[in-house]
């Protein structure tokens, strides 16, 4: 009986603490949020979405950085992608086990972890200073590695949960193996797939560092991706530290919407990895 109250309490301690650590941590989540939400609900209207970054006690909205941000996350994407896919494919399909997939995780696994400001100094060394200034193709490039570990890990995962049956009676009917992964695999797994390109693409929308090493910001409209373009988190970071407090409203403003979107794209992720894993 002893024993028993004894395993009752310590049950019951450590549920209390993690439920105050739940609680705590949920605590400054909405405090965060509602500070957003306070300041950032102001800020939205028509002109922020119409009208240009505007020079100090002007008014004007974040037209060409949401324009830019688009173009960046957009250009990583279609990159970072089918590289990502083809890798993830490889250590499903065909490396399983063997050195070079073994070798290929573990770099996957240091870029995952790896602080995208590493990334963007990198980046900055192999395009900018080889091109002899900031670009957009450079912060494309830094996004699309930034997204491509996500990718790769995903399309990996979903892979490696679709049933071998489904692979095996493919073969038997004299299916090659490209086939087999194309028309069966990757059927029965793009919910997942598409699941993580999703979460790729909402790591780097929201991604600052990469982007103040190689697109630089231009507070005009660009459409020259060989040279600097505005972007919203860059755009954000600088006015946010400016003393103007027009700037400081329109930051957060833009921090309100980066934030809604990343939050979509995270619910919609969700939702396909729901709908995947009920039809599996």
């Amino acid at each position: 009986m002893d024993l028993y109250q004894r395993r009752r309490s310590t049950n019951y301690v450590a549920l209390t603490v993690a439920m105050a650590a739940a609680v705590f941590g949920l605590f400054w989540l909405v405090a965060i949020l509602w500070t957003l939400l306070y300041h950032g609900l102001s800020a939205i209207n028509l002109e922020l979405f119409t009208a240009m970054t505007p020079p100090p006690g002007s008014a004007g909205g974040l037209l060409n950085a949401i324009f830019g941000s688009i173009v960046l996350t957009i250009g990583g994407t279609l990159i970072g992608t089918p590289i990502g896919m083809m890798a993830g494919t490889y250590l499903a399909e065909y490396g399983k086990n063997n050195g070079l997939a073994q070798t290929i995780r573990f770099i996957n696994d240091i870029l995952l972890s790896a602080p995208s400001i590493v990334i963007g100094l990198f980046v900055y060394e192999i395009v900018v200073a080889q091109m002899g200034h900031f670009s957009a193709w450079a912060g494309v490039v830094a996004l699309a590695i930034i997204g491509l570990p996500v990718v790769v890990r995903t399309t990996e995962d979903m892979l490696n949960l679709v049933p071998n049956g489904l692979r095996e009676a493919a073969s038997a009917l004299g299916a090659p193996m490209w086939k087999v992964v194309t028309l069966i695999a990757y059927r029965a797994a793009r919910s997942g797939i598409l699941t993580g390109v999703l979460l790729a693409i909402a790591r780097m929308s929201g991604e600052t560092a990469p982007l103040l090493f190689t697109a630089l910001n231009n507070q005009f409209w660009s459409t020259d991706m060989n040279a600097p373009m505005a972007s919203l988190p860059v755009t954000i970071f600088q006015f946010a530290l400016s003393p103007y407090e027009d700037w400081q409203q329109l930051a957060w403003g833009g921090a309100l919407l980066i934030t809604v979107t990343i939050l979509i794209l995270n619910i919609v992720a969700r939702a396909l990895a729901t709908i995947g894993t009920s039809k599996r």
